[in-house]
């Protein structure tokens, strides 16, 4: 449960945090004068502009504006909202993080005071445990040895064993009710009927999902026979984990190289796992999901190379292309990204043990550089012998070429573009201008779940339709709620209208300009995923309502007591989460 973070910590925080030392971590400081330089990382140039003062402990860029403190930069650069940011600045200085009211009344037990995190790492131990203990260990122990992973590697990764009983989780770490509840919300158990769990992963191989700061927040767990049920059963999303911005193997990955000099995408948990049994340990997977704008995002920050691995049929061939969709705008001079497909029914594990390391790595050295990938699907779909083939490829390559930061890229491309087509370069230069202010709007604005609720209701009305309306929700002090119900009120009550007569409900209110750049934004999300894409969003932000609400009604609890119907409310609230 989480109260205010007192301001006096914040200003300490402040004054302990060296911002020098903090950016230099990230982007690489020049001396210069009493002061340091950079090339901005926020916008893309070739003469730095971006100055960071250790007197001030303040940064700013002359070229596009951005300015802040440690806080400010943390938000900025690593994508994190105000009191993530804190937190991380904080975990860097080794500091707690206060809060402000706290629940009053008698000191709670260390065990009471278990974190999500630290119950999420109790989890992974207990699973380590069964793994060397349990009475299955020696078959699962032969099926890790089979799969040509030493002891070291499984240490390395955490990697443990869910026993197949119903209940040897639960009956581990859940002795009281909110440990019950605890591992409900974390998706590390389920409920049957009320008071009745049972543990969320049973007789799979498990691998611990670790964030950038190496904390356990999800599980993956593997099937070790054929007739077990899916493959793998990944970690639903919880208040913790949002598996569209981690990346299964990256904090391994950092910490066993001082600087990453290239990062391998592949598919799969035991991909990246057995590649790093063969010193390949620069591999990272996305967690059941497609490569997000987020991921890529986060690997570019830490590598200027890029290595995406999938198969060489239609499903890997689609996978790459949403990557490099994705990839695009993360494409300033320097960065590269390629692409490896695999022969027909390989993936890297089995390919790996096969071939070994010296042998596979070679194959990176071959990889197709992103614009044969580009180019190669852009053409499947146009007919190069007749003026609409070459006008269609034009329409279609123009807006994803607008989307790369490197005028070097993008003036190569064009070339390209211009040879396929017919066309100069400089014939096409003019219409390339015209969308970059397209790209430019989508980057004033950093796109919280918040924002991309709004912004997909508001370009697709529709999506209204999908979701349940409650009013209720407007009670919670949540930043942008109110408008995100005014907006859903709105396109309930009128099935047909449009973005633009949406827009002009709010012209004259202060919203108005922010509805405008999430008019435009240009969102990335297939037209058959926008109804779950919406939805997803949709839930975490009632989910981060009603865990707002309940905790308000905890503390009350706790300080001056419940009335009836707020004990009822508080029930409902419970009940509502669990689901």
């Amino acid at each position: 449960m989480k109260g205010k973070i007192p301001r006096q910590f914040i200003d300490d925080l402040l004054a302990r945090a060296d911002i020098v030392e903090l950016i230099d971590g990230r982007v690489g400081l020049k001396k210069a004068g009493k002061d340091y330089q950079a090339c901005c990382p926020f916008h893309n140039e070739k003469t730095p502009s971006f100055t960071v003062s250790r007197d001030k402990q303040f940064y700013h860029c002359f070229g596009c504006g951005a300015n802040g403190n440690a806080i400010s930069f943390l938000m900025e650069y690593d994508k994190l909202e105000f009191v993530d940011a804190i937190e991380e600045l904080a975990a860097l200085l080794n500091l707690e993080v206060p809060r402000e009211n706290a629940p009053q009344g008698p000191q709670r037990s260390m065990e009471e005071k278990k974190s999500d995190y630290d119950l999420m790492l109790q989890a992974a131990k207990f699973y380590q445990h069964q793994l060397k203990h349990h009475s299955n260990a020696t078959q699962v122990i032969d099926y890790v040895k089979g799969r040509g992973l030493s002891g070291e590697t499984v240490q390395k990764f955490m990697i443990g064993y869910a026993p197949p009983e119903w209940e040897s989780l639960c009956n581990q770490i859940a002795r009281k009710p909110e440990h019950k509840q605890q591992l409900l919300d974390l998706k590390l158990a389920s409920e049957k009927s009320a008071g009745r769990q049972f543990d969320f992963f049973r007789d799979r191989l498990m691998f611990p999902i670790r964030d950038k700061r190496g904390r356990v927040i999800a599980f993956g767990g593997r099937i070790m026979g054929a007739d077990q049920g899916p493959k793998y059963l990944n970690s639903p999303e919880t208040r913790i984990f949002h598996k569209s911005f981690e990346l299964y193997g990256f904090y391994e990955a950092k910490q066993a190289h001082k600087q990453l000099d290239k990062v391998l995408i592949v598919e799969g948990y035991m991909d990246v796992v057995a590649l790093a049994e063969k010193g390949i340990d620069y591999a990272v997977a996305a967690l059941g999901t497609a490569t997000t704008a987020e991921h890529m995002q986060t690997l570019f920050r830490n590598t200027d190379r890029v290595i995406c691995c999938y198969d060489g049929d239609r499903a890997g061939r689609d996978a790459a292309w949403r990557a490099l969709d994705h990839a695009l705008p993360n494409l300033k001079d320097g960065k590269s990204l390629q692409f490896v497909f695999l022969p027909d029914g390989e993936d890297p594990d089995s390919l790996v043990q096969q071939e070994g390391k010296d042998a596979f790595e070679a194959r990176l050295e071959t990889a197709s550089d992103y614009t044969q990938v580009l180019f190669t699907k852009l053409r499947e779909q146009c007919d190069l012998t007749n003026d609409a083939g070459k006008s269609k490829l034009l329409t279609d390559a123009i807006p994803l070429l607008s989307k790369i930061p490197s005028d070097y890229y993008q003036e190569s491309l064009l070339t390209t573009l211009a040879r396929l087509i017919g066309r100069t370069r400089e014939q096409l230069s003019a219409k390339l201008a015209s969308n970059k202010q397209q790209n430019k709007i989508e980057r004033q604005f950093k796109v919280t779940p918040m924002r991309r609720a709004i912004g997909l209701l508001l370009q697709h009305p529709q999506l209204a339709q999908t979701v349940e309306y409650m009013p209720e929700l407007g009670e919670m002090a949540i930043p942008g709620i109110q408008l995100l119900l005014s907006l859903q009120m709105l396109c309930s009550d009128n099935p047909q209208i449009n973005t633009a007569q949406l827009l002009e409900h709010y012209r004259d209110q202060a919203e108005f300009d922010a509805l405008k750049k999430l008019a435009v934004w240009q969102h990335g999300v297939a037209e058959d995923r926008l109804e779950d894409e919406f939805k997803n969003t949709f839930q975490f932000i009632e989910d981060q309502c009603l865990n707002y609400r309940l905790e308000t009604l905890l503390i009350k609890e706790k300080t001056e007591g419940l009335t009836n119907d707020e004990r009822l409310e508080c029930a409902l609230l419970t009940q509502a989460l669990k689901q």
